[in-house]
C-alpha cells in the first residue's frame, strides 16, 4: 500500500487544518488506518486510528479538536484539526496496517505558532 500524505502548512494557534492521506489501495478494505505524529526530539505518537471492529480513538490530547475520517469513494483518509495549539506541531504521518504489515506515508509538516 502506498500512502501519499498532504495538506500541512504553518497557521496561527486557534486556526484549522485538513490533512488528506491518498491510499493506492481501496481503504475500505485496509483494516486499520491512523494518523501518527512526530515532533522535534520526541517519539512518534498516535493521534488517531480507525480500526474495523474496534472504531476510531484519538489521543487525549486531540479529543474534542481532531476528527478521522475514511472517504472510501476516494480512497482518502482525513483529519481535521481544529483549535490547533503550538503543542500541535509536528510531522503528521498517515499510517495503514494490514496484518504484520505496516505502510507509512512520507509525511507532511505542521506547524503553529502562539
Amino acid at each position: 500500500v502506498q500512502l501519499q500524505a498532504s495538506g500541512g502548512g504553518l497557521v496561527q494557534a486557534g486556526e484549522s487544518l485538513r490533512l488528506s492521506c491518498v491510499a493506492s489501495a481501496s481503504i475500505h478494505t485496509i483494516p486499520v488506518v491512523a494518523w501518527y505524529r512526530q515532533a522535534p526530539g520526541k517519539q512518534r505518537e498516535l493521534v488517531a486510528s480507525i480500526g474495523h471492529g474496534i472504531g476510531i480513538d484519538y489521543a487525549d490530547s486531540v479529543k474534542g479538536r481532531f476528527t478521522i475520517s475514511r472517504d472510501n469513494v476516494k480512497n482518502t483518509l482525513v483529519l481535521q484539526m481544529n483549535n490547533l495549539r503550538p503543542e500541535d506541531t509536528a510531522v503528521y504521518y498517515c499510517n495503514a496496517q494490514r496484518g504484520n504489515l505496516n505502510y507509512w506515508g512520507q509525511g507532511t509538516l505542521v506547524t503553529v505558532f502562539s
